[in-house]
């Protein structure tokens, strides 16, 4: 199996881990029990960092149009999704802010990864997730922190230095890499996007595994407004998208707005919630928009549209 056959497989790599984790919680475990989660996220980050270069942010300034509206978008569309989300399946208060916390994270590389299968603009795509996660040491902690209120005990400024921590500093450091070795870039570069799959996937599995019961209980009132989160997400970023007037440019939009960090969400809930539950629903949250996200793509990709160009692939292998 190639790199990029085990990156594109990512859907199926996940559900594989989180049915195995529930089958015997024990099997992935110790992934949360040796304190991996967080570094395991900030290798992520670096990742991104090393694929950022002076073009990307360049041809968002020649046309900012797009990339500023599935910015707004993000921080706009799926914050108040998280919340309608809780409040029209009345989830208890932990599993509302865990919810509520994941629509309020930056785009997810596993977006750049879809946008390329659905042959949406994945320029755009690497852009907008490079430029929501810049944002996001501000726009995640006050929004999380706004539309939480009170259900639950938080740390806001925990959230700042934690988002700082796990998001900017590792991203910087990828792009530094990339400016100044080129040459250990080059070798680190292919190996990016599949140490990002595997690590979400085992970030995912392990936190089902650990509260396997909890989830249980919760049972289909969780998984249904997880679900609805992200539907909302992907429908009104592709409405939204629109006012790009490129049906193309509202495909990777949609993609960017339903897909969140949730290994973020999940790092942020552990380390600035007090109840542990918060950070199941953004472990839930990864399944549930990489389901809906492959099922666009899929479909997508059968269905070209007139401004379909070929930079994608380029764009994701570099």
């Amino acid at each position: 199996m190639t790199v990029q056959r085990f990156v594109e497989g990512f859907p199926l790599w996940l559900l594989l881990g989180a049915a195995a984790a529930l089958a015997h919680p024990p099997l992935l475990a110790w992934f949360l029990e040796l304190g991996l989660v967080t570094p395991g996220l900030a290798v992520i980050m670096l990742g991104m960092g090393l694929t950022l270069e002076a073009d990307d942010f360049a041809r968002v300034l020649r046309r900012p149009g797009p990339a500023l509206v599935g910015l707004a978008l993000q921080y706009g569309i799926m914050p108040a999704a998280g919340l309608a989300a809780a409040e029209l399946w009345e989830l208890p208060r932990a599993y509302a802010a865990g919810v509520i916390l994941v629509c309020c994270c930056p785009g997810g590389t596993a977006s750049n990864v879809v946008a390329y299968l659905a042959r949406a603009d994945v320029p755009l795509s690497v852009s907008m997730t490079a430029l929501s996660t810049l944002i996001a040491p501000i726009a995640t902690p006050l929004l999380a922190t706004w539309l939480i209120g009170d259900r639950v005990e938080v740390d806001p400024w925990g959230l700042v230095r934690d988002t700082l921590g796990v998001v900017l500093l590792p991203v910087a450091a990828g792009a530094a890499l990339r400016r100044y070795a080129p040459r250990l870039t080059a070798r680190l570069l292919p190996w990016a996007p599949p140490a990002a799959t595997l690590t979400i996937v085992l970030i995912v599995a392990a936190i089902l595994g650990v509260n396997r019961d909890r989830l249980i209980e919760a049972g289909l009132v969780l998984l249904a407004a997880a679900c609805t989160a992200h539907a909302i997400g992907f429908a009104l970023g592709y409405a939204g998208g629109l006012v790009t007037r490129s049906r193309r440019a509202a495909r990777t939009i949609s993609i960017e707005v339903g897909m969140q960090n949730s290994g973020l969400g999940v790092v942020l809930a552990r380390a600035n919630f007090a109840d542990p539950l918060v950070a199941v629903p953004c472990a839930l949250s990864s399944i549930f928009h990489s389901l809906i996200g492959s099922a666009l793509a899929a479909v997508w990709s059968r269905r070209p549209v007139p401004d379909e160009r070929t930079d994608a692939a380029p764009a994701l292998q570099r």
